[in-house]
């Protein structure tokens, strides 16, 4: 195969489309390369999903065409053979250890940026051969990486402590979550009578329905407040555990009161609208929901759970931090918050300048050892 001169170009890796937070992350990080003046690549893996649409002007999406994420690793060492780009940035983590395996199959001199987007697993969450397996793979592979992006603090200390990696090889940079559109998007209209003026107040959760999130705890939590007021939940998100949290809500006796919509293009609009939002995650790298709905004006409550949640709320300073799996305080929490809600109806305005786009994009053009065309506002600052 003939080689070329590295191209320039930075590419981003994606084993699929699907609508997480990482993966919005990635695309909004693609978007503001190229008004950065920057060539960008979007490698799939596997083809289609939710997001799809959303992929930016600008971006030249290379289809790998996989039918599952593994078996994108020939055709995107393939792709580094052949197309030799300045750097390589890649999220989520069985995605990071193929990128490396793909970058030594390659023979590439890329340079390699993993994105880490959780804490490691908790050891008590960690069932079955899989988290075992990958948590050695990442422990073998990830020293190999030219640099590896911690979203927040508490995923950078997981990451030194439990894959033994050096502190010079992480950076944390904050998510690039308070983006310019999220005002005129929250402004979209949303016909929804649970939303209008004089309906009871609603409880708004956005996330994947997947056991992480532990929506199961903030529906007990949810039955305890509805036991004592009028009060409605929203849970925005698609996921396998739609099934049992439905089920779940019905024995609770507050299926009326409960609604899942499922995937929702832009949440922004029920951010707007909801005076509260509740994260009841068990673990999170840095909760991108969490932020959007204080930038829209939510009070919010979260789990002090491992991850960024404790750094987002300043250490309880912005919202409640209660308990993991407590649905008794996360009740207490919601319950003062709606009161506080009722008392000064005024939304909110949260200090959430460390996760704006100018400060979060100069610092990983930096991490990649790229040199933008055009730089649009301040560079920002290492967290």
């Amino acid at each position: 195969m003939t080689r070329r001169d590295p191209s320039g170009r930075l590419t981003l890796f994606l084993p699929t489309l699907d609508d997480g937070g990482a993966e919005h992350v990635m695309l909004q990080l693609g978007a503001s390369f190229v008004a950065r003046g920057l060539a960008v690549d979007l490698v799939v893996g596997v083809p289609g999903g939710p997001l799809e649409p959303r992929i930016p002007p600008g971006v030249r999406v290379v289809d790998l065409a996989a039918p599952r994420t593994t078996r994108a690793l020939p055709g995107l060492a393939r792709y580094l053979a052949r197309e030799r780009p300045s750097a390589l940035l890649s999220t989520l983590e069985h995605a990071n250890v193929l990128a490396v395996w793909a970058r030594a199959l390659a023979r590439s001199r890329t340079r390699l940026v993993l994105r880490e987007a959780n804490v490691l697993v908790p050891d008590a969450e960690m069932h079955g051969v899989r988290p075992y397996l990958l948590r050695a793979l990442m422990r073998r592979f990830y020293p190999w990486a030219s640099a590896i992006i911690a979203v927040s603090k508490s995923v950078a200390a997981s990451l030194i402590d439990g894959l033994g990696l050096s502190p010079a090889q992480v950076r944390t940079i904050y998510n690039p979550i308070v983006t310019p559109d999220i005002a005129s998007r929250a402004a979209e209209p949303l016909d929804d009578p649970w939303f209008a003026l004089g309906a009871p107040p609603v409880v708004l959760a956005v996330g994947r329905l997947a056991p992480e999130k532990d929506f199961a705890t903030l529906l007990r939590a949810f039955a305890r407040l509805r036991a004592a007021r009028a009060a409605r939940l929203v849970i925005l998100g698609e996921g396998k555990e739609r099934g049992a949290l439905e089920a779940l809500a019905h024995e609770l006796g507050i299926g009326g009161e409960v609604r899942l919509p499922g995937f929702e293009p832009n949440p922004f609009r029920y951010m707007a609208r909801a005076p509260v939002f509740a994260l009841s995650s068990i673990y999170e790298g840095l909760p991108g929901a969490l932020i959007q709905a204080m930038a829209c004006g939510c009070r919010a409550i979260s789990t002090d759970c491992p991850g960024g949640s404790r750094e987002v709320l300043e250490d309880g300073a912005l919202g409640p931090l209660v308990r993991p799996r407590d649905p008794a305080a996360m009740a207490r929490g919601l319950a003062a918050l709606l009161d506080e809600a009722a008392r000064t109806p005024a939304r909110p305005r949260h200090p959430l300048g460390r996760f704006t786009e100018a400060a979060a994009v100069d610092q990983y053009l930096d991490v990649l050892g790229a040199a933008p065309a055009t730089r649009r506002g301040p560079p920002g600052t290492a967290a």
